[in-house]
């Protein structure tokens, strides 16, 4: 069947890639490896540029690198959001007698590819762009676009869920729900080196 693949791109990373050997991932393979009876006519990805830190200096070099990766595969789009910075003031889970209950941290937040990606769902569904709609996410706040491609769509609706976790809401309303696990993610990589129109590149190194 026509099938359109939304991937919500951090909680897949953070999911089942995060400190795995699996980073340099070819989500078209991984797509066809799981869905080997849909013909997928096209795969979103929602991202965000993410910047260095001191613990991950080399983070924007090594995601840029993955992103030239994914430009490399056909009917792949990529979607950007972005990243909100700022200081909040939280309080200790285990305060100290004799100091400051309350600490500020700085917290970052993604925003953007949650409601990117159920935009373009309900966009595609609407104007009849595929038979089945295939979300990679475990997030339970796209409950309410599956629900309305379903139900007043009448389109199928699968979930591809990288978290080990179970979500119960998408589960029991998704036409088909299955967890991705590390032995799939270990034979969908991507060579390296790899060729683009600019030339050729590696998988970082640091990874």
């Amino acid at each position: 069947m026509n099938t359109f693949v939304y991937v919500d791109g951090f909680n897949l990373y953070f999911g089942c890639v995060k400190g795995t050997a699996n980073k340099w991932l070819n989500i078209r393979k991984l797509c066809e490896t799981l869905l080997p009876a849909n013909q997928i006519e096209c795969i979103k990805y929602f991202t965000a540029k993410v910047g260095a830190r001191p613990s991950n200096p080399t983070a924007p070099v090594n995601q840029e690198a993955f992103l030239r990766a994914l430009r490399t595969l056909p009917k792949f789009e990529i979607h950007f959001g972005h990243f909100l910075t700022h200081t909040v003031r939280m309080p200790l889970a285990h305060p100290v007698p004799g100091l400051p209950n309350y600490v500020e941290v700085i917290k970052t937040e993604e925003k953007g590819s949650d409601v990117n990606l159920a935009t373009q769902l309900l966009n595609d569904a609407h104007l009849g762009r595929f038979e089945v709609a295939v979300v990679v996410s475990g997030d339970s706040d796209l409950l309410g676009p599956v629900k309305i491609v379903m139900n007043e769509l009448g389109k199928r609706v699968g979930v591809l869920n990288p978290q080990q976790r179970t979500c119960r809401m998408l589960a029991n309303q998704a036409t088909f729900y299955r967890h991705i696990r590390q032995g799939v993610l270990a034979v969908c990589q991507f060579p390296s080196p790899m060729s683009d129109a600019t030339g050729t590149f590696h998988k970082p190194p640091t990874w």
